[in-house]
C-alpha cells in the first residue's frame, strides 16, 4: 500500500490573506475561490505540493510542531523577499555546514529558508 503526502494545511484566521502570502513567496498562482474561510495553491491545477488555507476561530498559541523547510540559491536574497511579502524574521542558523533562517508568516506559522 502505498502512501503519498497530498497537502500541507494551514490553519488560520484569514485563509485568503495567508494564502497570498504564500503564493507571492512560492511563485504560484492562487487557486480559484479563495474566501477568507479557505484557499488553495495547486489543488484545482493538481501541481503539488498542495497547500490548503483553513480559517479556524481560535489563534496559534506555541511554537509549530511542524514547519515548513524551502531552499534557496541565494539564502539573503530568499529571506528578504520573505520579509518584504510580511514574514517576520526569529533566528539564522548555521550548524554542521548548513546555513538556514527561521522566519514566521504574517500568522506566526513558522518555516526555514535554507541554503542551497
Amino acid at each position: 500500500m502505498e502512501i503519498t503526502l497530498h497537502t500541507v494545511t494551514f490553519d488560520c484566521a484569514d485563509a485568503d490573506k495567508l494564502a497570498r502570502f504564500w503564493s507571492q513567496l512560492l511563485a504560484r498562482p492562487l487557486d480559484d475561490g479563495a474566501t477568507a474561510e479557505f484557499a488553495s495553491i495547486g489543488i484545482s491545477a493538481q501541481t503539488p505540493p498542495h497547500l490548503a488555507f483553513v480559517q479556524v476561530p481560535e489563534a496559534k498559541q506555541v511554537k509549530n510542531r511542524v514547519h515548513v523547510d524551502l531552499v534557496a540559491a541565494d539564502l539573503a536574497a530568499a529571506v528578504e523577499r520573505a520579509l518584504d511579502l510580511g514574514a517576520a524574521r526569529l533566528a539564522d542558523h548555521a550548524d554542521d555546514g548548513y546555513r538556514w533562517s527561521t522566519l514566521a508568516d504574517p500568522e506566526g506559522n513558522e518555516f526555514d529558508i535554507v541554503a542551497a
